[in-house]
């Protein structure tokens, strides 16, 4: 049988959504090519703001991986702009040249930021914030700058500015409306949030309106229209998307705000179809994910020659966490005279909560601080429900565990888990019963779970209601990449049992389903082998990320960012005399002191990296590798009269203790001699404060998107029991979290009350404590090894793959 040519042009979530409906219905209908003008794959670009915070990378954020399009036979071109299309001849014409001939065409060319008109808006350092390479932008603005703005108060912006502000910058957020999110908050939510992220650090200008951005070739700063102005050296605008019509419009298909299309997704061109952010449907492009894969499935349908219901339309709904504050809305908040709302307000527990009728129909929801109710709210909007039988506050009333009822088994079939793939209660429990008996299994069943991941307490509480006691606890898994099905803690008694000693052997005796691995599981697998065997594991080099391959930080320009350790953020004249000379003989362009306590050598050439750490002759900083990155101090009792303990010379034995140390994400310190804690311990993986008597020991904090103050683990009176607690506590977060889980994320799934009890265990504490000492046993500093090596500077790097 001969198949039809499909082309999609746009390789973003909306239209290989389509393509991923598409081949459900019907695998082998359709040639497929696709066109995308970004080097990546296909990418959830809801998480970016992780990227921006540090906490994670590209490829942790892949929805589509470079061996999905090949396994499924699709032609992709990346980087690639479809300029014309030529619906006479039905060819597609790129910026390359080249021609592709379709039967059907896709476009979800998506949206493109809306940039105001502002003078100075060309300038070096205004940037946006909607794809990778706006991230990087604003990645390396902050190594070299310090004061940034964010002009935009609605989700994209708060998020840009909570990412700026992880990455040590002074970030105002510059807002036109009287308070922020106004599109899905009301005046009290709104009011809420904003104090919430001011605790954070964030600063805000309300009903403010930028008039010009000064400076000369890069932006120093802006000028509002009352007058008054702003020092900035990073402006980003986050003020909304308009759809991407360009190429609809060079190429005569008829187009409004966004491309027409209809109930089936069919633009009014014969054969060409519309979806995602870029197509208007009845008179509304719609932005948010759950409505642009309602269209997907819609749209494959139709092209197959299934039947199907037609689109009619969307109740936007958003749940989600803004800078770890829980918050739902949907549907219209409006109060008129025909509207009328019912509020509660817990001011104490910062929990806000309301409802807004016509009539005996709930219209719309806001809930801020918790959004159990969420899905519940939604369901009843979405349905007209009638309530006037219902007593009415006691709608916000928690249908739940205090009812005796859990909060799955109170959802009707037709309610939503799953906003952002719109997959509901009932198909959920179809999988199930299907089969599905999984987190994981039901993720790649429903697509539940896949993009944002927060309604996965929700999915497996389903899990072990539907199943009853056929639940099976052991297998809630997650599988640690696509390659396999095998999550890590069978991976690692794997290795165990079989004595498995090299990633390809892992790989080989588990049945991997690519003979190559992946970019995920290469990593986790090198880690997970030498944690296992730390004595005869040799490191793969291969296996690890760039960063750590070439033990330097790659920049935006190629060249790489060298860190020496200085343990505790002291250093000395001579130390100092080194680096000036270090960067007077190779030229190096910026020096820049880090928010660890540590000096940044920027813009080293990677022909130039053996040379400049034999010439440093310093340890390496690790701060590219998932290891103790550095152990941030105050000057202590020396020198303070606050201090009670003496914090720089604990900080120095801990990171000299630990450096080196591989976990399974980075690792920082800090140690504070007082409660004042001017070293910030209490947002740190592991911090220590000092009391009179003794220290508190801190865990699980975290500065990054989901802000996490630390939990206080023990207070004990010695320098060498806060040693031993610390060697038996992060040996047990080495050998129980997955590779790439934050002490923070890890915390929050095991347990304080956990990790205590193991520790209390003398005997486990013992064990934990001497496992630890054979690793550090076997650490040398790698560039060491390298510099006293014979290998010349070509055969050090021939064999590097950059990635």
């Amino acid at each position: 049988m001969n198949k039809k040519k499909l082309i999609l042009v746009g390789n973003g979530m909306a239209g290989v959504k389509a393509i991923e409906e598409v081949l459900k219905v019907s695998k082998d209908e359709f040639d497929i090519t696709i066109f995308g003008s970004e080097p990546h794959p296909n990418y959830n670009r809801i998480l970016l703001s992780k990227v921006l915070q540090g906490d994670t990378n590209v490829s942790d954020i892949t929805l589509n991986d470079w061996d999905w399009y090949k396994n499924n036979n699709i032609t992709l071109h990346t980087g690639e702009t479809a300029t014309n299309i030529d619906v006479e001849n039905k060819r597609v014409v790129t910026d390359s040249g080249r021609i592709e001939k379709y039967d059907k065409l896709i476009l979800a060319t998506g949206s493109v930021p809306f940039m105001l008109p502002i003078p100075g808006a060309e300038k070096e350092g205004v940037t946006a914030f909607r794809d990778i390479k706006d991230t990087d932008i604003m990645l390396e603005a902050s190594k070299k700058y310090k004061k940034a703005a964010v002009i935009g108060g609605g989700l994209l912006g708060l998020e840009a500015a909570r990412g700026l502000l992880n990455l040590g910058m002074d970030v105002t957020v510059i807002h036109l409306g009287p308070f922020l999110m106004e599109r899905q908050l009301d005046l009290t939510a709104g009011k809420l949030l904003q104090k919430e992220l001011e605790k954070q650090g964030m600063k805000f200008l309300l009903e403010t309106q930028t008039e010009q951005f000064l400076g000369e070739e890069r932006v120093t700063g802006l000028k509002f229209k009352d007058g008054t102005t702003l020092d900035a050296d990073l402006v980003v605008m986050a003020v909304g998307i308009k759809p991407n019509i360009e190429l609809a419009k060079a190429s005569n298909i008829p187009i409004n705000r966004g491309i027409i299309v209809n109930d089936y997704l069919q633009t009014e061109t014969p054969h060409i179809y519309s979806v995602g952010e870029c197509a208007e449907h009845r008179g509304i492009p719609y932005g948010l994910v759950a409505p642009l894969y309602e269209q997907a499935k819609v749209l494959a349908s139709h092209l197959c020659g299934k039947e199907t219901n037609p689109y009619e339309g969307s109740v936007l709904s958003t749940q989600l966490k803004v800078s770890g504050v829980e918050v739902f809305s949907a549907g219209d908040l409006t109060e008129d005279s025909d509207k009328k709302a019912i509020k509660v307000f817990d001011e104490q527990d910062g929990i806000y909560k309301k409802i807004v009728l016509r009539g005996n129909q709930i219209v719309g929801a806001v809930l801020f601080g918790d959004s159990k109710e969420g899905n519940r709210l939604f369901s009843m909007i979405q349905k007209e429900a009638d309530i006037s039988d219902t007593e009415k506050i006691t709608i916000l009333q928690p249908i739940g565990e205090d009812a005796g009822v859990s909060l799955v088994a109170s959802m009707s079939a037709d309610e939503i888990i799953c906003g952002c793939n719109g997959v509901s209660k009932g198909t959920i429990v179809e999988a199930i019963q299907g089969g599905c008996s999984s987190i994981d299994e039901i993720k790649a069943c429903t697509s539940a779970s896949r993009s944002c991941g927060g309604c996965k307490g929700l999915v497996g509480e389903l899990l072990q209601h539907t199943l009853g006691s056929d639940f099976d606890a052991t297998k809630q898994k997650e599988a640690i990449c696509s390659c396999t099905n095998l999550s890590r803690e069978e991976v690692v008694e794997e290795i165990k049992a079989k004595g498995l000693k090299h990633t390809r052997e892992v790989m080989n005796v588990l049945g991997w389903n690519s003979e190559e691995g992946c970019s995920k599981c290469r990593p986790a697998l090198n880690y997970y082998l030498a944690m296992v065997n730390p004595i005869e594991y040799k490191d793969e080099r291969d296996s690890r990320f760039v960063n750590e391959r070439m033990h330097a930080n790659i920049q935006k320009d190629g060249t790489y960012s060298v860190v020496p350790r200085m343990y505790g953020g002291v250093t000395n004249a001579n130390d100092l005399r080194k680096i000036a000379d270090v960067v007077d003989k190779y030229e190096i362009p910026l020096v820049k002191l880090t928010g660890g306590q540590r000096i940044d050598l920027i813009g080293v050439k990677k022909e130039d990296l053996p040379k400049v750490w034999g010439d440093l002759d310093m340890p390496s900083g690790f701060a590219y590798g998932k290891s103790l990155r550095t152990v941030k101090t105050c000057v202590g009792e020396q020198f303070c009269r606050f201090g009670t303990q003496d914090s720089m010379g604990l900080g120095i034995r801990l990171e000299q203790k630990f450096e080196g140390l591989q976990t399974p994400h980075k690792v920082k310190m800090a140690v504070s001699a007082c409660p004042r804690s001017c070293a910030e311990s209490g947002f740190k993986d592991i911090g220590f404060i000092g009391i009179d008597g003794g220290w508190e020991i801190y865990i699980g904090g975290n500065g990054g998107t989901h802000v996490r103050g630390g939990d206080l683990l023990y207070k004990v009176q010695t320098e060498e029991e806060v040693m031993e607690v610390t060697a038996a506590y992060l040996q047990y977060y080495r050998e129980t979290a997955n590779y790439l889980e934050r002490t923070s994320a890890w915390l929050d799934r095991v347990g304080l009350a956990h990790v205590q009890s193991v520790l209390d265990d003398k005997q486990k504490r013992k064990e934990l404590t001497a496992r630890m000492e054979e690793t550090l046993s076997v650490y040398k500093d790698p560039w060491k090894e390298i510099v006293e090596s014979e290998k010349t500077t070509k055969e050090l790097f021939e064999n590097v793959v950059m990635s």
